[in-house]
């Protein structure tokens, strides 16, 4: 199996002048083979959970959850400690807001999609044996993920062999651990871009295969 997590940090906002949006947008891939594999990254998020957060009552059980934005730099690199021999990539694309075209500035969903589609793009999918699952957060309504899984399957699908299964699914990040691994790691990235604040981006930058800017 080839997992993929898929997350991102900052937002869409393009009010600079009476709203402080961000200035960036950063989407990020969490790619990962193997069950064994995504099993030990499942367990790192569960562990780093029970010792760093729960245990010390910082967030109610239900609630807790960990993200790039909320969660000490201690904590990232406790996390950390546990994957960094383990064998995972990551992939990601920032939107300098800016420079974008003013009629595309509405379009939010069409710049989601198309910044999604150019990470996807720089991964190799040779290696896709058995099926690959794309897991996001699911932050969009109905409409909107129709439109997201119709216009990235056939991306992906193009890339594949046939007979390989692919399924795309909208989970809620404090229910799936995947995503709340690949949120600290595009928080960082978003970060380097948008603060110019490398601390945490340095400690993990050896698992990153792809990190670029879109319309730099």
């Amino acid at each position: 199996m080839l997992y993929l997590y898929l997350d991102e940090s900052g937002d869409l906002g393009f009010d600079f002048i009476t709203k402080k949006p961000s200035k960036f947008f950063t989407i990020t891939v969490l790619l990962i083979k193997g069950q064994s594999n995504n099993r030990i990254l499942i367990n790192a998020i569960k562990h780093t959970l029970k010792r760093k957060l729960r245990k010390k009552k910082l967030f109610k059980k239900s609630s807790c959850e960990l993200k790039g934005s909320k969660v000490s730099f201690e904590v990232k690199k406790y996390f950390y400690g546990q994957v960094e021999k383990l064998d995972f990539k990551l992939y990601a694309l920032t939107l300098n807001k800016k420079r974008l075209y003013k009629d595309l500035m509405k379009a939010k969903e069409r710049i989601y999609n198309y910044i999604a589609r150019l990470v996807l793009d720089q991964i190799n999918f040779d290696d896709a044996q058995a099926r690959v699952i794309l897991i996001l957060d699911k932050s969009k309504g109905k409409p909107e993920i129709a439109d997201f899984n119709s216009y990235i399957f056939s991306q992906i699908k193009a890339k594949i062999n046939p007979r390989i299964p692919l399924d795309i699914y909208h989970g809620l990040s404090h229910e799936n651990l995947g995503l709340q691994a690949v949120d600290v790691f595009a928080w960082g990235i978003f970060r380097k871009y948008e603060k110019r604040d490398l601390e945490w981006f340095n400690v993990f930058k050896g698992k990153i295969t792809y990190d670029d800017v879109y319309l730099p």
